[in-house]
């Protein structure tokens, strides 16, 4: 079958499964944009309004459906425009294939208009990036990339093609997707060390990370936590892979998890690390981290293995087939005496939050017992991220899409599109602060266009709020270009782009605006107004080790 590149790169796309792509036209990649335009009716194109949309709305329909993403841009500022969106996906691990079309082959390498080496600019950021000059490897490129994207620890791959080989013409034969299947690298030598370490810990805890989720092992991980008898913490990106109302689940750990978790795992004698990195955010004082336990650490990326934290036995492997192993291996353990010690020093740290005023985390709790807590969380970066991972009851993987490793203010809205896109079963709703919803709020546009039903909430305090509570705490109240008190209205601005608005001032309000925007099935924004000193505790401060947690009664005292 003798097919131009572009249609080699739709027909490759067809050959993964891929039914929805976002992308931005431009020049170079108009050929590619005209064979869509011919198979219109197999994969859905949603047009988004900047590229950068595209990425993350690409990157949230990746971590709600566990399929990969695809996002398409132009040469040049077009290509350069995917970079933020591809790095926030190459640090929390997220399947995705961009793909951009260069300038014709002769006029590569000589500051041709909207020439960038992207390949090159994206290098650091993504599991791999391809350059395809000939048309004749095309077809294998992009199957090796979705290959790469998906397999081991997932990630971004760049498929850079130039103009003129989109299209030439070759012989095009038609191929079934295919993983690379890697063998186990452990024995049964090494699970057996393992258990070992378990069957004789007398205050075991568990510590989940984002690898939890993206294995599927959420069952392995219920089944493990029984057997063991352990508390379980998670981290921002585990969010949903144990169920949050679990009487096992202490909450998050780190810099703004609870106290429970905090001081948990600083009293522990052994700490399980199951599918997490010991990001700094986590750990705080390296030194001085979960010192009375030995550690184990589950991961599939042998690069993540005593990188920031030395453990004293370890796996590679993937994480839902090493616990389904291990799992076996195990006998019932009984730690009842540490488990009432954690369910003590839950009651004695609840989170609390003045519930006399309309509050962040009144609007999550409020948004999670409407929701039954099963909808599709997905936030921006700052205080409302925080209290959003603190507040809503997650039970289920892929249903909390948070940038975690790069902290992109303006993920938000276009992963909510993307994960309404991929998951249009799902009640979808991005909750943002108000510095964030500027960067990317021409997204609401993208939504109004194609109808898609997701719900806006701006948490709005006038204030960067993350970083004036910084300021208020370490900076002597000195808020340097932190105050956004301006005449913006974002409810005339969500109306302008083509999308429904409510504000909300008081609390009597938000149960009957979240009703109403889920029973409009529209686009919709919801304004949430808030004190703009409102803060997010517990904390711990930078570099301080998690144990010296602290809250707003601390802070008093």
């Amino acid at each position: 079958m003798q097919l131009n590149g572009s249609e080699i790169v739709v027909e490759c796309l067809k050959e993964q499964g891929v039914d929805t792509v976002f992308g931005y036209p431009g020049g170079s990649i108009l050929n590619i944009y005209d064979a869509l335009y011919q198979h219109s009716d197999e994969i859905t194109h949603i047009l988004t309004s900047h590229e950068q949309g595209a990425a993350h709305a690409a990157d949230g329909y990746a971590r709600a459906t566990g399929k990969v993403g695809v996002c398409l841009a132009t040469s040049g500022p077009g290509a350069t425009n995917l970079v933020t969106g591809i790095a926030t996906a190459y640090m929390d691990s997220v399947p995705m294939v961009a793909i951009t079309a260069n300038v014709n082959l002769p006029m590569l390498g000589k500051d041709s208009f909207q020439e960038v080496d992207i390949a090159g600019v994206t290098m650091p950021i993504t599991k791999h990036g391809f350059i395809v000059k000939n048309v004749e490897i095309l077809a294998d490129t992009i199957r090796k990339a979705f290959s790469i994207a998906k397999s081991g620890r997932p990630g971004p791959v760049l498929v850079d093609i130039t103009k003129d080989v989109t299209a030439a013409v070759c012989e095009y034969v038609p191929a079934k997707p295919q993983t690379k299947e890697s063998a186990p690298s452990y024995s049964e030598e090494d699970l057996d060390r393992i258990a070992d370490y378990i069957n004789k810990a007398e205050k075991p805890y568990i510590y989940l990370g984002g690898g939890a989720v993206l294995s599927g092992a959420s069952k392995e991980v219920a089944e493990f936590a029984e057997l063991i008898d352990a508390p379980v913490c998670d981290t921002l990106m585990a969010k949903g892979a144990f169920d949050g109302r679990s009487r096992r689940y202490t909450g998050m750990i780190g810099m703004h998890g609870t106290k429970t978790s905090n001081l948990g795992v600083s009293q522990c004698d052994l700490l399980i690390a199951l599918g997490a990195r010991f990001s700094d955010r986590v750990i705080g004082n390296p030194k001085r981290f979960a010192e009375n336990a030995k550690i184990i650490q589950i991961d599939i990326d042998p690069a993540e293995i005593n990188k920031n934290i030395r453990v004293n036995a370890c796996l590679v492997g993937d994480l839902k087939e090493v616990l389904s192993r291990l799992n076996k291996k195990l006998v019932q353990q009984n730690h009842e005496e540490w488990m009432n010690a954690i369910q003590e020093m839950k009651e004695k740290y609840p989170l609390k939050y003045d519930k006399e005023k309309l509050s962040c985390p009144y609007v999550i709790e409020e948004i999670d017992r409407i929701t039954g807590g099963d909808a599709i969380i997905t936030t921006d970066v700052g205080q409302h991220q925080m209290w959003a991972a603190q507040y809503y009851k997650f039970t289920k993987p892929r249903t909390f899409l948070s940038s975690g490793g790069l902290g992109t203010m303006g993920y938000g809205l276009g992963a909510c599109i993307g994960a309404k896109v991929g998951r249009p079963d799902k009640i979808c709703i991005n909750i943002a602060g108000d510095g964030c919803f500027r960067m990317n709020m021409n997204e609401l546009a993208t939504a109004s266009r194609y109808q898609i039903p997701i719900i806006q909430v701006v948490i709005n305090n006038h204030v960067l709020g993350m970083v004036r509570q910084w300021q208020t705490l370490f900076y002597g109240k000195r808020y340097s270009q932190t105050v956004l008190n301006d005449k913006v209205d974002f409810c005339k601005v969500a109306e302008g782009l083509g999308c429904a608005a409510i504000r909300v001032s008081t609390k009597e309000e938000v149960e009957p605006a979240i009703k109403k925007a889920i029973a409009m099935n529209a686009p919709v924004m919801i304004e949430c107004m808030i004190p703009e000193d409102d803060k997010v505790f517990p904390m711990v401060p930078a570099g301080a080790p998690i144990e010296e947690v602290f809250d707003g009664d601390d802070l008093k005292e």
